[in-house]
């Protein structure tokens, strides 16, 4: 299973969904893999904490050896960083990633990701790829690798606008790169029940027939705090109520496409 959360929009909380989702899966004994395609690196940082900062060939490597500085490593795994959580393993990002998109696109690199995560599959049962937040060559080499699509939404007009250009850059990619790509669903991110915009905004896109997913995230200054300790919900937090509607989005998708 090959999972991509998509946004073209910052702050909808990119990061954090595919971080605590890939805990969710590995804590259920899936080996699951997180690939950091955002040269900001958050969900890297977020799940190796300080280790963050030692850790070996990540993505910047393995596209820097796609261009041919180095021999490109025979074995994939070599790119991978296990975390301190059993059955998760991170593919870390960093800022330097940000130089080589134009040299990538121009190479015509674009398959390389798909190519490398299905040798992975032999060894990850979930792989959870986070985006830029802007559809460029790396966050079309994350829909064309993946499977399925998450879309965050954070219950803003702003996001609504941007969202129905988001979804034809997914059918756009579908139709020209990768049949086996569909939109799973719209995760509903910071949501506050008790205010009226958000409601709305909702129930707007759902009578348009889009696929919001039933789930909805809170939000909670526990996820800051999960932040700042590197460590997960589920591992931070187990009974938490975001913890909880975390789980319950997982189980919401299951753990196959």
């Amino acid at each position: 299973m090959r999972r991509v959360v998509f946004n073209q929009k910052g702050g909808v909380g990119k990061s954090s969904i595919t971080a605590n989702l890939a805990a969710i899966s590995a804590s259920r004994g899936i080996p699951t893999l997180l690939v950091d395609l955002d040269p900001q690196a958050n969900s890297s940082q977020y799940l190796l904490g300080e280790a963050y900062d030692d850790a070996p060939a990540g993505i910047t490597e393995f596209f820097r050896d796609c261009l041919g500085f180095r021999l490109l490593a025979d074995d994939p795994s070599a790119y991978v960083t296990y975390t301190d959580f059993e059955d998760l393993a991170v593919i870390h990002s960093g800022p330097e990633l940000t130089e080589l998109e134009p040299k990538l696109a121009a190479k015509h690199k674009i398959y390389k990701l798909r190519d490398t995560l299905l040798r992975l599959e032999s060894q990850f049962d979930a792989i959870y790829i986070d985006t830029p937040p802007a559809f460029n060559f790396f966050t079309l080499s994350a829909l064309i690798a993946a499977e399925g699509c998450l879309i965050p939404f954070d219950c803003d007009d702003f996001s609504r606008r941007a969202l129905y250009r988001l979804l034809e850059n997914v059918e756009e990619t579908r139709g020209d790169h990768n049949p086996d790509l569909h939109v799973e669903g719209i995760v509903i991110n910071q949501f506050m029940s008790r205010a009226k915009l958000p409601a709305r905004l909702v129930e707007e896109l759902c009578n348009e027939g889009l696929p919001v997913l039933a789930t909805r995230l809170s939000s909670s200054v526990k996820m800051r705090e999960s932040h700042e300790r590197a460590m997960p919900l589920v591992h931070m937090a187990p009974r938490h109520k975001l913890t909880e509607q975390f789980v319950a989005l997982f189980d919401e998708l299951g753990d196959d496409i």
